[in-house]
């Protein structure tokens, strides 16, 4: 009898153990949902009962909302082109390695459909690239990016200039 409750006693435990892990990876990889956005490259998602705020990693979208500052040249066509494509989409969240700002935003690269949001912004010359050690996980790419919509004079790069 003491045998019995020792094996249901072990046989339950790694039932629970594996059940519990299984969860916290599948927690790990659940997609957020892209709630509201601020503007270019700033969004809020939500998945299952938490909630953030995310600031992109690797991109600077003109000003729309900020306080002592003007609005910038192209940033409500950034804005309106993150809403467009973002707003309630399911997107993934890639880390680097600082997680948050002095604001308490969470830093993260955004995925779309497997392909990085953040770059796309740069591809559509939407933002300005904005890598901050020692978040630079992406910057070699964001950067060919950035140079090649110039190049082209694509978005803010045809109506702004180098402001």
């Amino acid at each position: 009898m003491q045998r019995l409750f020792l094996l249901v006693l072990v046989v339950g435990g790694a039932s629970f153990s594996g059940w519990w892990l299984g969860e916290q990876s599948s927690t790990s990889t659940q997609k957020w949902r892209v709630t509201a956005v601020i503007d270019g490259d700033t969004i809020e998602v939500v998945r299952r009962s938490q909630h953030d705020i995310v600031r992109l990693l690797g991109v600077d979208t003109p000003e729309t909302h900020h306080p002592t500052k003007p609005v910038g040249c192209f940033g409500p066509e950034a804005s309106a082109f993150s809403t467009h494509y973002l707003l309630g989409q399911l997107v993934d969240l890639e880390d680097d390695v600082e997680h948050r700002d002095i604001y308490g935003r969470r830093l993260a690269y955004v995925f779309l459909g497997g392909r990085l949001f953040n770059d796309v912004l740069l591809c559509h010359g939407l933002a300005r690239l904005l890598v901050v050690a020692p978040n630079r996980a992406h910057g070699r790419d964001f950067l060919d990016s950035e140079l090649l919509a110039r190049h082209q004079k694509r978005g803010l790069w045809a109506k702004c200039g180098d402001e």
